[in-house]
Order: C-alpha cells, then sequence, then structure tokens
C-alpha cells in the first residue's frame, strides 16, 4: 500500500494517558467522522464530521516524541469512528513496526474493516450501545447485523478485548441491559460507564441529566455477571 501523504487523525491528547490502554502508558489519536448519531456523546462538537487528518509527517513526528520523550508503549485509536478510514490498516501495521502495541476504540459497525485489521490489534474496546433493537432509535445506526458479527469477531479473534456501555439511567433499564447481556454473552470483559452531562452534548436533553447513580452502576454490575467473566465499573467512587 502506498504511503498515504494525510493520515486519518484530526489530532491527540497533547500528554499520554495511563486509563485508555489496560497495562499500557499510551498516545491517545482521534480520527474524525462517524456514522452513529449519539446525543450524549461528548466527541461529537469536534469529531462527527469527517476533517482534514494531520499530514503524515506531523503524525509519524507526534509517534516518535511520545516514544521518546513519554516512554509510551501503546498507542490508542479513537474518533469519532477509525474503523471508517480505508487507511486505517497502513497506519497500525506502521505502528506495529515501531514495536507499538496498538488498542481501537470501535462502535462496531465496521465489521470487514475489523477483520483487516484484528490481527494486529493487541487490544479493542468495542462500544455496545443498547440492545439491537433500539440501535436504529438511539443511535442511529440501521445494520445491527453488523454490530453482532464484530461482536462474534472479537469474542471470536481478538488478543484482549472488552465490550462497554455508557449507562443512561432513563434509558438502561433491566430489561434493556439483559437485551445488552445476551448479545454479549461469553465475553471476556464488559465494562459499565457513568453518563456525564456537558453543556455541548448534541441532544440538548442530556445536557441536563443528572449523571449515572454509583449505586446503579453498583446494581448492574450484579446483574451483569452471567453475561461476562470480568465486570469493570468505571469512574467508581
Amino acid at each position: 500500500m502506498k504511503n498515504p501523504d494525510r493520515s486519518p487523525f484530526y489530532g491527540y491528547l497533547q500528554k499520554p494517558s495511563l486509563v485508555d490502554f489496560p497495562g499500557k502508558i499510551t498516545a491517545v489519536f482521534f480520527t474524525s467522522g462517524c456514522n452513529f448519531s449519539c446525543g450524549y456523546c461528548h466527541n461529537a462538537p469536534l469529531l462527527g464530521k469527517v476533517q482534514s487528518g494531520l499530514d503524515t509527517g506531523t503524525f509519524t513526528e507526534a509517534v516518535r516524541k511520545f516514544i521518546t520523550t513519554d516512554w509510551v508503549t501503546g498507542i490508542t485509536l479513537s474518533g469519532g469512528e477509525p474503523t471508517l478510514s480505508s487507511d486505517l490498516p497502513f497506519y497500525i501495521r506502521w505502528l506495529k513496526d515501531r514495536g507499538l502495541a496498538v488498542k481501537l476504540d470501535t462502535n462496531g459497525s465496521n465489521p470487514a474493516m475489523l477483520e483487516k485489521i484484528i490481527g494486529d490489534l493487541d487490544y479493542i474496546a468495542m462500544d455496545v450501545k443498547c440492545s439491537l433493537e433500539n440501535y436504529p432509535s438511539f443511535v442511529k445506526f440501521n445494520d445491527t447485523d453488523a454490530i453482532t458479527a464484530s461482536i462474534q469477531l472479537i469474542r471470536d479473534k481478538a488478543a484482549d478485548y472488552e465490550f462497554r456501555t455508557t449507562i443512561i439511567e432513563a434509558f438502561h433499564t433491566p430489561s434493556e441491559m439483559h437485551a445488552i447481556g445476551r448479545l454479549i454473552k461469553g465475553a471476556k470483559r464488559y465494562t459499565l460507564q457513568p453518563f456525564l452531562p456537558r453543556d455541548d452534548l448534541p441532544d440538548k436533553a442530556y445536557r441536563t441529566m443528572r449523571r449515572t447513580s454509583p449505586d446503579l452502576l453498583k446494581e448492574y454490575c450484579s446483574l451483569m455477571e452471567p453475561y461476562a467473566r470480568n465486570i469493570i465499573w468505571k469512574g467508581q467512587m
């Protein structure tokens, strides 16, 4: 594959992260553009629409600096939705050739791309937004077969992985959680994330909702135990 002139990565966190890649000091790079429309998305204001990525030289220099100055051992590719970029396999391979572990954050909408790159990924975090029947209304994505295919592919072939859900109290009822559980049943790891209101969320209704209750997250940790071997409560107080 020819070296692309521009990377798919719109930007990156200026400092390395200790929480985005389990067991790694990681640099986090973001693609722009997403095929979901989540009213509570924290990244939508910047990354929801496709924007020109960093030129390849800027991207490679940023990676070099992270390695030499910040002792980074992993790279997290987030978004937006990274699997929408046709150049993603090139950049993952480039990172692997430099001895870096690579983690992908994905919404699971593109199992064809996931199939191409899964052998080069060290960790995958896939958001499972809701039950299959609610994807069209909750995140405005209709191809639920793609979601099922990505979950199966990750369970069968990923080196390491987690499925995760951001819990919206008004939406994620116990019955909704059980439906998600049946979808991921047998998973290695499942993460519950609290919803955090912000003034710039795409849907104004979410801006005034309260943060997910710790009591509810604790309750759902127990509820989801039959569906995954390891249940994680992110942001636990």
